[in-house]
């Protein structure tokens, strides 16, 4: 790949950085057995969602950027990592909303917040399901729209980790209840947008230079 193709991937993974660490250091928490506490006893009681979600976003993420490349979209790998893609953003898909669902909350989050990760975990399992349907149709530019739109909800804890930082340096508290729930579905929407305009933008102009 060229520079240019590089930067596309490498800013996604950049991107879902923090989040891929922060799930890095709970499944070294919850394989040290860790002292229960009010923030991990939720995980400690059911690890099974939680470590399968992580280990499918990292992959969904890192292996999701390189879907990005043109030219590896002309490659059989594209159509080989394309299936493993599609299974790890169901498992992270699925395992949001298992999550959402048999988990306390936390005491900064609210039912506002609950509600809103089922909904945004039911677009992207949606949105995967989508686009697997659309290929199979040989419909590749309804394919690349939803699993583009897929993978913009996926990264979403990366976007999130920015919009909570401005609150956190004002105030030095985690945000809770209505304010978390706004800057948490900021973040899904954020990307959602980037995501449209990426879809829509005018196709890059080939020029005799570029192709040597």
């Amino acid at each position: 790949m060229t520079m240019r193709e590089w930067r596309l991937p490498a800013a996604l993974i950049l991107l879902g950085l923090i989040p891929m660490l922060a799930g890095a250091g709970r499944l070294t928490e919850l394989g040290s057995g860790p002292e229960v506490t009010p923030a991990n006893a939720r995980f400690v009681a059911d690890p099974l969602p939680v470590v399968l979600h992580i280990v499918g976003a990292v992959v969904y993420t890192i292996l999701g950027a390189f879907q990005f490349v043109p030219r590896l979209r002309r490659h059989s790998w594209h159509r080989r990592a394309g299936r493993v893609l599609v299974a790890c953003g169901l498992t992270v898909a699925f395992t949001g909303l298992w999550m959402a669902v048999a988990y306390d909350l936390p005491a900064h989050d609210n039912d506002v917040l609950a509600g809103m990760r089922l909904v945004f975990g039911s677009a992207m399992a949606g949105s995967i399901l989508l686009g697997l349907a659309a290929v199979l149709r040989r419909d590749i530019a309804r394919h690349r729209r939803w699993m583009t739109r897929g993978y913009a909800i996926g990264l979403g804890a990366g976007t999130q980790a920015f919009t909570h930082a401005p609150y956190l340096i004002a105030t030095g508290e985690q945000p809770a209840g209505n304010v978390r729930a706004g800057l948490v579905v900021a973040g899904w929407l954020i990307n959602l947008a980037v995501a449209e305009w990426y879809l829509r933008r005018p196709a890059p102009v080939v020029t005799a230079a570029a192709v040597r």
